[in-house]
């Protein structure tokens, strides 16, 4: 079997069917159709960003529900069923504050699906049928971080196959808490503080006293910030390139490949370590090629570059 991961859409639906094209899946008038042996999965992040958010949840979901392809939610999806939910502690708030930030980021899924209206409920949910992450005999597949602790930590508020339910959705919303904290982990990835009065402003134009990290590089907490750092060269040039880390508490538990979206990548693809492939090449941008890598189940190591295919839209 051959499992094509396919990176992170953000509402390019017609990258996404230019990329299903090449992969040669057809489209029977209600789903595309996986060439023989193939199947697809989703790594997150479908919504927000792009022109075409319904088309795009209109193709993922046929695909979903005709059982030819798999998904994990992203932070995305998450983020929407939080903008949506009102917090039961304090009634007047969302889980998901409606600041400025917040309402931007999400305005392209909420110019297509009016809040409140009966196809928003709709498709929240449906986000809530997405697994945070899913484990074969042969990989592993998150959106944004493969943390065995932080799973176990989430996974008794989860269903048995690894879904949000509202208690979890509910909890987890909960800044400064653990489980706050390890639902960060598996859908934004492992982060450090930067020194004391170093901040930095990410492309959202949040700033931010914290830095995400490669977390599948080893030696994390002997390298400096700037080795380890999963920030532009930009945002990290005011760190004196010798300062080191506070310990990092993040060690990779399974010797499975593991198969991730959500880390903006640009360049020529190739895997991030030994271990661990990203799929997402920036398909939300114009020059940003939606990108998925072909898995053979049979043979999942080595990884390899020659197993990338992106859309090509030239």
């Amino acid at each position: 079997m051959i499992i094509d991961i396919i990176g992170d859409i953000h509402g390019y639906a017609d990258k996404l069917i230019g990329l299903l094209t090449q992969l040669d899946y057809q489209h029977n008038g209600q789903y595309f159709v996986p060439p023989k042996g193939h199947r697809a999965l989703f790594i997150g992040d479908l919504i927000d960003r792009g022109p075409q958010q319904i088309k795009t949840l209109e193709i993922v979901f046929a695909m979903l529900d005709a059982g030819v392809a798999d998904a994990v939610m992203g932070n995305h999806e998450y983020n929407a069923l939080a903008f949506a939910t009102l917090d039961p502690e304090h009634p007047e708030h969302y889980l998901r504050v409606h600041n400025e930030i917040h309402t931007r980021q999400h305005e392209a899924f909420l110019d297509e699906v009016t809040f409140g209206s009966e196809l928003h409920t709709y498709w929240l949910k449906r986000f809530y049928e997405i697994p945070l992450w899913l484990e074969t005999d042969y990989a592993c597949f998150v959106h944004a971080c493969w943390d065995v602790d932080s799973m176990a930590m989430l996974k008794p508020l989860l269903t048995d196959d690894n879904r949000l339910t509202l208690k979890a959705l509910i909890h987890t919303s909960q800044k400064h808490t653990p489980l706050f904290d390890a639902l960060e982990r598996v859908l934004k990835g492992v982060e450090t503080p930067l020194p004391e009065g170093i901040v930095m402003v990410d492309k959202e134009g949040t700033t931010r006293t914290r830095v995400r990290v490669r977390w599948w590089l080893d030696d994390l907490n002997d390298r400096p910030i700037h080795d380890i750092a999963r920030a532009p060269a930009s945002a990290i040039a005011q760190i004196p390139y010798d300062t080191k880390p506070e310990p990092i508490d993040f060690t990779l538990k399974t010797t499975k490949p593991i198969f991730v979206g959500h880390y903006w990548l640009t360049g020529t693809p190739a895997p991030l370590s030994p271990q661990v492939v990203c799929t997402d090449y920036s398909a939300a941008v114009d020059s940003g090629y939606l990108t998925s890598y072909q898995l053979d189940t049979d043979h999942p190591l080595p990884l390899s570059p020659n197993n990338f295919v992106q859309y090509l839209n030239t």
